[in-house]
């Protein structure tokens, strides 16, 4: 049984040894994330060379998902890297403070607007919410708190307020050079950090374009106001991802869950790719097995319908890159023999729109209903192969296409799998034929069989798939 669930892995200095991506491909990474909030493009553009290279190797399409780094706000430097904080202590966040001077009694701020962006009676959260403060009074540039509760606080921690409320642009200056990086890494989508709104999306777009690129937008959901905008981001973006720490965070810990199934239930309704993120497996980064609530966070990602799982440090700078993604494949495995994970109601009362759209749904609703070994879908653009993934099926999904960079975009597609096909005829029977060769030659299928094809007629126009067909292996022919 081929898994449906995709597994995406964060590249880094775990994974530099082609040695180890060899492993990791094995495994079952079906795409690898470059974080631009370490190293240097120079640095991604060569991983981005090996995973190719190593991928083309083992005869993969592997899909790359360029991570900009956005406006992470982190407290500053420490005089000694660390301090001790004591509940009902006084500490101040100061803008004005030298990056380097902080200790037990202030701190600087990379972001300078922090202070016009609080008031008393806010509550910030340092370090994933491991430090509380609670602002008492603000002065000019200072934010004068009242440590709620303390702990250990080092160097560079990141900075949340909760409920959100933080105007930081989505869009840095170095994301906009980092954009034109994966324009030229030609990366198959890239990732916004902490969008606010459907506008901070469609500025991705426009600058990818700009570029030169054309992978897909993905909306990292880490902001409380991205919650409130939901339908609106999902609906300009091709991918939303649930990054789960800065997200959890803002919005606590307890409203993350039904706020990760809602999410999940939207992106599919509004036939949108979903990424389900953030310390899946992250006691795997040092440990060789994960934790049981670790594997019951995997599978119910699977069983609530997430395209893709993600690993960060697990595979970024981990001990076992490799040992972890081999347990998250095993986990969606057994995650999506459930029926829950095969069966779906998606759309069966709403109307279609597009031609495409109701043959895709056409060939799942009979997918489901026949004992049908494989699907087999001719696209150009990959948008049929989309469709068809919204629908919880047992049947593998094949996109048949000749452009690379579909066949790379739909690494990300629950279900669905690239094959490289060159279309060698202008007639439509012939090319089915050929298809369904195709599928033999690589044993997704044999004699006696059932296979449903889509195709669209005229042949290769993107958006035209207008065609399906129900055939067996074998006693299918051109001349049909």
């Amino acid at each position: 049984m081929q898994r449906r669930t995709k597994i995406v892995a964060t590249l880094g200095p775990a994974t530099d040894d082609p040695k180890v991506l060899d492993k990791l491909i094995v495994a079952g990474v079906d795409v690898v994330r470059l974080n631009f909030s370490h190293d240097l493009p120079e640095v991604h553009a060569h991983r981005v060379e090996m995973i190719r290279d190593r991928a083309n190797a083992h005869g993969r399409q592997i899909g790359v998902l360029v991570d900009l780094q956005g406006p992470k706000i982190r407290i500053a430097r420490f005089k000694n890297k660390r301090i001790q904080l004591e509940e009902g202590q006084r500490f101040v966040i100061d803008a004005d403070l030298p990056s380097k001077d902080g200790d037990e009694n202030h701190v600087g701020v990379t972001y300078k607007a922090l202070p016009q962006d609080v008031a008393r009676g806010a509550t910030l959260l340092l370090d994933d919410g491991r430090i509380v403060l609670w602002v008492d009074e603000v002065n000019g540039n200072q934010i004068v708190c009242r440590v709620v509760v303390g702990g250990e606080l080092s160097d560079n921690k990141g900075v949340n307020r909760q409920g959100g409320g933080l105007s930081a642009e989505a869009l840095t200056d170095k994301d906009r050079e980092d954009i034109k990086w994966a324009a030229k890494l030609q990366a198959d989508y890239l990732a916004i950090s902490f969008p606010r709104n459907a506008q901070d999306v469609e500025e991705a777009r426009v600058l990818l374009r700009a570029a030169g690129g054309s992978g897909g937008i993905c909306a990292k959901i880490e902001r409380a106001e991205a919650v409130e905008a939901i339908e609106d981001i999902i609906r300009v973006s091709d991918v939303v991802m649930l990054a789960r720490g800065d997200l959890g965070v803002e919005i606590g810990d307890a409203a993350l869950p039904p706020v990760q199934k809602r999410i999940i239930r939207l992106a599919r309704k509004m036939n949108k790719v979903v990424i389900t993120a953030t310390q899946m497996m992250e006691s795997m980064i040092e440990n060789a097995i994960p934790t049981r609530a670790e594997v019951s966070d995997v599978a119910n990602a699977v069983l609530d319908g997430t395209d893709a799982v993600m690993l960060s440090a697990e595979t970024a700078t981990g001990k076992h890159p490799v040992a972890a993604v081999a347990a998250m494949d095993r986990v969606c495995r057994e995650a999506e023999k459930e029926d829950e994970a095969v069966y779906s109601m998606h759309r069966m009362s709403n109307h279609f729109e597009r031609v495409d759209e109701a043959i895709a749904m056409a060939v799942m609703y009979s997918a489901n209903h026949l004992p049908v070994r494989a699907i087999a879908a001719l696209t150009e653009s990959g948008s049929t192969p989309l469709w068809m993934s919204r629908i919880s099926s047992a049947v593998p999904i094949y996109a048949l296409t000749p452009h690379v960079e579909t066949r790379r975009k739909v690494t990300l597609y629950r279900g669905v799998y690239p094959v490289g096909f060159s279309l060698t005829s202008s007639d439509p029977m012939q090319i089915m034929t050929e298809a369904i060769d195709e599928l033999r030659r690589r044993g997704a299928v044999r004699d006696g069989d059932l296979v449903i094809l889509s195709i669209g007629e005229p042949l290769a126009k993107p958006g035209g798939t207008n065609t399906m067909k129900i055939v067996r292996v074998g006693e299918f022919a051109a001349s049909d």
